[in-house]
């Protein structure tokens, strides 16, 4: 394969780990082994962005759906209880997004966005109500191998967007502006799909 593709030896090898760490091909040894097509990661559908998944697709989409759900009292509770010091926290992870949005890194993107929202669950004085949206965002976290493109959005366009979106809800948390801050959520939720579920790729 390196010979037809005309590729240098470690070229292919980057390649080959690429295609590897997104559970597209699956490599075994010994007799009878070779490089083989590996069986389709379930996915689920977030916006323009694609989870491709180890397993357990359904549960993920669930953990998304009620995660959506419990987004506005975590903004309500930010809004009275965040401090300067969780603020500038907050901003912190803000700038962790920037950086993987300049990098086109939508893998990157989108673990910073959940330590972005594990942040602002951690605000809350409801210790039930941070530790299932913490659960939540582990059980998502742990279950996703990569992030693909979906719909005709570019990926990066999509990621820059998020970015502004989260950017401008951690301003609204900032100035107390309770109507922003809710309507950002909002729109922070609605434009996530985990039930509708990406065509085979």
């Amino acid at each position: 394969m390196r010979s037809r593709c005309g590729v240098s030896v470690g070229t292919f090898n980057e390649a080959l780990r690429l295609l590897q760490a997104r559970g597209l091909v699956t490599v075994k040894p010994g007799a009878g082994g070779g490089l083989f097509s590996a069986e389709q990661s379930p996915m689920v559908r977030l916006g323009n962005s694609v989870l491709a998944l180890d397993a357990q697709q359904s549960d993920v989409a669930n953990a998304v759906r009620i995660r959506d759900a419990l987004g506005p009292l975590l903004i309500e509770d930010a809004l009275w209880h965040a401090s300067p010091a969780d603020i500038s926290g907050l901003k912190e992870h803000i700038a962790a997004m920037e950086r993987a949005v300049n990098a086109a890194d939508p893998v990157a993107f989108v673990h910073a966005n959940w330590r972005l929202h594990a942040a602002i669950a951690a605000i809350s004085p409801n210790t039930l109500l941070g530790s299932l949206y913490s659960s939540l965002l582990d059980l998502i976290e742990a279950h996703t191998l990569t992030v693909l493109p979906a719909g005709e959005e570019p990926l990066d366009h999509y990621i820059a967007h998020r970015h502004e979106l989260h950017r401008d809800l951690v301003d609204a948390l900032e100035r107390r502006d309770r109507e922003a801050a809710l309507r950002l959520i909002h729109e922070h939720n609605t434009s996530l799909q985990p039930e509708e579920q990406a065509a085979p790729r």
